[in-house]
């Protein structure tokens, strides 16, 4: 199947201004998108960015039959462009697709398609320090009918925005109580958009208490931590790292999984269990939580300050040669060509 490529009269990357970039605001001069029609995918095209019609009853505005994908490209000394576990990604929204009863969208059209863009528009990834070209892939219904079913077609896309260095602030959590992220045989594990939808009214609930995240907890009991805010969640307590495991709850990140990888090489001590809010507030009183942080893509890691259970506050120490400092120098490192790459997880666009 051919890639139909139309490229851009005129290039809007003059009109940027990389040094004050926003999350997610500015986006490339092409996307990528392939509809599904007939059963089948159609051909691929890469052309210029820009809106997208849908007729209104189009049902991913119905029914919520949408997934994506958030990957990073980055340019070293060399120009080289690299990706981090794009195998990861390619295969983890298949996953999500699969669970939405969406169509899987083929391995070597989602690499032909990424490649070409990235190469159309490498000047957007800069080389900065901190610097990356972040990946937005996507699949949405987009059947022109309002029953109650999956969709015929649908439409898989690939947008790129230029960020710079993720930086939140401190970060402050509170364990969830009454609201869940989600539940036992769900669709937690999948990165559907509904999922993020659901998070924010509590979100929003938890910063009007002066919190930046909420540590979900399991739906059952609440008493399980399982994920914070849009991130994974670790607990250094001593000089263990814990981590809940993945389940049909929990997303299995690509940035958690690299970072149990790297603590391991590290000899660090990795603990992947079930983790409850009991223990943690205890080893917070005890003195023994030395540390917690996020990991996701957006961020890589990002330090946790402290945290609320219920009614009781906790700070967390500031403490020298952290695992999250540790972790991060290591892991930038590779996905930007600059440390070395032992575990083969780098990909070069070619």
């Amino acid at each position: 199947m051919s890639l139909h490529i139309e490229k851009i009269a005129t290039s809007k990357i003059n009109d940027v201004d990389f040094s004050k970039l926003s999350f997610g605001q500015i986006f490339t001069d092409h996307m990528f998108e392939c509809d599904f029609e007939n059963g089948a995918w159609q051909t691929p095209k890469i052309r210029p960015y820009q809106p997208i019609a849908f007729d209104p009853s189009a049902k991913v505005f119905h029914y919520g039959q949408a997934v994506f994908e958030g990957m990073k490209a980055y340019k070293d000394k060399n120009d080289d462009i690299w990706l981090f576990r794009p195998d990861q990604n390619q295969e983890r929204i298949n996953k999500s697709a699969e669970r939405l009863d969406m169509p899987a969208f083929p391995k070597e059209l989602f690499f032909e398609g990424l490649n070409e863009l990235l190469k159309i528009d490498s000047q957007w990834v800069q080389k900065g320090e901190g610097d990356a070209l972040y990946i937005r892939p996507f699949v949405i219904a987009t059947e022109n009918c309002v029953s109650a079913s999956s969709s015929k077609n649908y439409k898989f896309m690939i947008i790129c925005a230029p960020v710079q260095a993720y930086y939140a602030g401190e970060v402050r959590v509170t364990f969830a109580d009454k609201y869940s992220r989600s539940a036992n045989g769900g669709v937690g594990f999948a990165k559907a958009a509904g999922n993020y939808a659901a998070s924010f009214y509590p979100a929003r609930l938890a910063e009007e208490q002066g919190y930046q995240q909420i540590v979900w907890t399991d739906a059952s009991t609440h008493e399980y931590l399982e994920e914070a805010g849009t991130m994974n969640v670790f607990f250094r307590v001593n000089d263990t790292l814990i981590t809940a495991p993945t389940s049909d709850r929990i997303l299995d990140g690509i940035t958690r999984k690299s970072l149990i990888e790297l603590a391991k090489d590290e000899g660090i001590n990795v603990e992947v269990r079930p983790v409850t809010r009991k223990e943690i507030v205890e080893a917070a009183r005890k003195g023994e939580l030395k540390e917690m942080f996020g990991a996701g893509t957006a961020a890589v890691i990002s330090v946790i300050k402290g945290f609320a259970d219920q009614d009781e506050k906790f700070e967390l120490p500031v403490i020298e040669n952290s695992y999250a400092t540790l972790l991060k120098t290591r892991l930038t490192g590779i996905q930007q060509n600059k440390l070395e790459d032992k575990f083969g997880w780098r990909y070069k666009v070619q």
